[in-house]
């Protein structure tokens, strides 16, 4: 997959996905309703992705681990726990932002 233009077929024919927990990885993944597992890379600095992680399994969306538990969490995980997630409206935020800024 290192060198794929796009994994958007794999992700919808998948039955789990496993990735990363970058921003856009995590919401293809989530939007096509598919359950996750993100796997935190405890090295990166600043890590952004531990945070989102962090929330997205305190809300409910994805089981979280890291390299060393993955073995572990795919043994024990329960699928069934997982909440679906919801699309966003930008549409909203849209119109929002029209009346904010003037626009009819």
């Amino acid at each position: 997959f290192r060198f794929k233009d796009s994994l958007a077929e794999d992700v919808q024919s998948a039955d789990l996905v496993i990735s990363h927990a970058g921003a856009g990885s995590c919401l293809e993944t989530l939007e096509k309703g598919k359950p996750l597992i993100v796997v935190i890379n405890d090295k990166l600095m600043n890590n952004y992705q531990l945070e989102l992680a962090k929330q997205l399994h305190r809300d409910g969306y994805v089981l979280c681990c890291n390299c060393s538990t993955l073995v572990e969490t795919l043994q024990l995980m329960d699928l069934s726990t997982l909440k679906p997630f919801l699309p966003g409206q930008p549409e909203k935020f849209a119109l929002f932002l029209d009346k904010v800024v003037g626009f009819p």
